[in-house]
């Protein structure tokens, strides 16, 4: 079993700023973020794996950074001009084996933080 801990979640503006952390009780080669607004489903928006390559969903692509820390077990999510939009629980998930690519496909995780909450105001 692996445990995933958020932080880092909030309130911001508009156009503003958040970045969220995560971190495991060991070693995971491939996590990735969610997030789920109310009423909504769960969202797949940023990959990372141990070898450093990302992958974005297009609504977060070019705001929102991915990175992985291999020597921390933690992974970080920079999140820059937010939007209203924006606002959501956001989760970070682990796999539990290796997927042979970056991935944000919710099947693909065995493992999920308790989420933490993002709320972007106008």
């Amino acid at each position: 079993q692996v445990q995933l801990v958020e932080s880092g979640g909030g309130s911001a503006q508009a156009g503003g700023s958040l970045t969220l952390s995560c971190t495991t009780s060991r070693y995971i080669s491939y996590m990735a973020w969610f997030r789920q607004a109310p009423g909504k489903g769960r969202e797949g928006i940023a990959s990372a794996d141990h070898l450093g390559n990302t992958g974005y969903a297009d609504s977060v692509n070019g705001r929102f950074t991915i990175s992985k820390d291999n020597a921390r077990y933690s992974l970080y999510l920079e999140m820059n001009n937010l939007k209203p939009e924006d606002s959501a629980m956001y989760y970070c998930a682990a796999a539990a084996r290796g997927l042979g690519a970056v991935s944000i496909r919710q099947g693909d995780y065995a493992y999920w933080g308790q989420g933490i909450q993002v709320t972007v105001s106008s």
